[in-house]
């Protein structure tokens, strides 16, 4: 079986990793071929837990890798200031912890009797205790004497990771080509057959996988697959990057996202710097004044060096597996960086490839399936990303009144968002979905209730005993006394780097 990989960055080489282990009794002969003139867009990226799986699937241990690509634990994601409703204005979407199912339970039920009118505590940050180990600093590496399971992402350098990549999957049999595709030569049938390169190389394959970022050259160039744009209900297009330098108090265990006039900051804080860039929509903010914005945002001179902007083509292919080709990363569609699902969709997207491939015999049998369990997984992130935007309470600009008042719903979240208004309870509803499996009930509850979506406070009144049924008091002593049995994150990232 010969895998051609056209285009490297982190998603062609994760590509490349998985087949040659998931193949490795088959002894795969593949090839990554990488313009040198083609740069990667990576800024410094973060991470969904899935990334942990995917180095343990590769037996990559942390301090072989995190070291090297100047990455931190991250424990989740803090949201700041998209709501403006008192004691909202800020929340933090927790990665999971085991203890959570001790905790988590309480919020629901609470979520449900604020939302009829009971004045209990619905804000979700005391319920979880990737919340606590965030405000405290701390990684989130349980002592062993604390047999619970927490679950992580990562911050790293997007170029950095690459290059680990790579290097790699050259030691294990890749092999590494540098060229430029001139043209693309394709059978009778459609299938592609080999790439010709600039200086008159022709390089066959059985199959191929397309990472060239948005040009999408095989799959969308060679093949014609559409494009479905998300742009009607996910406005952001553009942004602009800056790095500053290293946090002197501490490392935060988690990306912040705050929102800005035309969109959100991020912040990415890595072992050598901090990564931080404005996304936002070009129909209401010119390059210019984002710049501006951003550099006020961070206190940076605004006759400084000039910063790096980037365009973003927002949406998915209709098919990312079409003939004899495989699209991962920008090449199949890319949803914004809001919850850094980027490589969560790469990972996804081969995994699922390499088991319906293989179960089809090496043949196209499960191709439809396929692309329908990655289609479904698009639009269920979509769907949850659209639903920040929807329910802000922001009405300072044109971009988040619209975006307040975008009727552009799928029916999926058009529901979720009737069952929550209505004060029923929420868990039964995603169950009948089936989209936990995209974000789990505890993800749902935090961006809803983090938000403040609840009535005003005016119309809540003294919950009933019955009402009353968690004490917070108790819960919040638990999370804390919980959050003792982990490292300073400072340390844990020091003891890893150690020889």
């Amino acid at each position: 079986m010969r895998i051609v990989i056209l285009g490297g960055g982190t998603a062609g080489w994760m590509a490349a990793a998985l087949m040659a282990t998931r193949w490795a009794d088959r002894r795969p002969s593949i090839q990554v071929l990488e313009s040198p003139d083609i740069g990667i867009i990576g800024v410094g990226e973060g991470s969904t837990p899935q990334l942990k799986a995917f180095f343990d699937t590769l037996g990559i241990a942390e301090s072989a890798w995190m070291p090297r690509c100047n990455a931190t634990y991250k424990v989740g994601i803090e949201f700041r200031d998209w709501s403006t409703r008192a004691g909202f204005e800020h929340y933090f979407h927790p990665f999971p912890s085991e203890t959570d199912e001790r905790t988590a339970p309480a919020l629901f039920f609470n979520s449900v009797i604020r939302r009829r009118g009971a004045d209990v505590e619905g804000h979700p940050d005391p319920f979880f205790l990737a919340t606590e180990l965030a405000r405290r600093k701390l990684a989130p590496l349980p002592a062993r004497n604390f047999p619970f399971r927490s679950y992580y992402g990562y911050h790293f350098d997007s170029q950095l990771i690459g290059r680990f990549l790579r290097q790699h999957c050259c030691a294990r049999g890749v092999t590494y080509v540098e060229g430029t595709v001139a043209r693309v030569e394709q059978a009778e049938s459609g299938d592609i057959l080999a790439l010709h390169t600039e200086d008159g190389r022709r390089i066959e394959g059985d199959f191929f996988v397309d990472s060239t970022g948005f040009r999408s050259l095989l799959l969308q160039g060679a093949l014609g697959v559409p494009f479905r744009s998300f742009g009607d209900n996910l406005y952001n297009d553009s942004a602009v990057v800056a790095p500053t330098p290293a946090d002197t108090d501490g490392i935060a265990p988690q990306t912040t996202a705050t929102a800005l006039s035309a969109g959100w900051a991020w912040r990415i804080p890595l072992t050598n710097r901090v990564g931080n860039g404005y996304v936002y929509s070009s129909r209401y903010l010119s390059k210019i004044a984002a710049e501006n914005e951003l550099r006020q945002h961070l206190g940076l001179p605004e006759d400084g060096p000039p910063l790096r902007h980037l365009s973003m083509k927002v949406g998915r292919v209709e098919q990312h597996w079409a003939r004899n080709c495989l699209a991962v990363g920008l090449s199949q569609g890319f949803i914004e960086p809001l919850e850094a699902t980027a490589l969560h969709l790469v990972q996804e997207t081969v995994e699922s490839f390499i088991e319906a491939y293989t179960a089809g015999g090496f043949s196209n049998q499960h191709q439809d399936a396929c692309n329908a369990a990655i289609n479904a997984r698009f639009e269920g992130i979509r769907d949850y990303i659209v639903c920040h935007y929807k329910v802000n309470s922001r009405s300072d600009t044109p971009y988040w009144r619209d975006n307040s008042a975008n009727t552009v719903l799928s029916d999926s979240l058009r529901q979720i968002l009737q069952v929550w208004h209505d004060g029923q309870d929420l868990l039964p509803e995603l169950q009948r979905q089936g989209i936990e499996r995209y974000y789990a009930a505890a993800s749902w509850h935090c961006l809803l209730g983090g938000y403040g979506q609840y009535p005003p406070p005016q119309r809540l009144i003294p919950p009933s005993a019955k009402a009353a049924r968690y004490d917070i008091a108790r819960i919040r002593d638990f999370v804390q006394r919980c959050a003792l049995n982990f490292p300073a994150h400072e340390q844990a990232l020091r003891e890893l780097a150690a020889p």
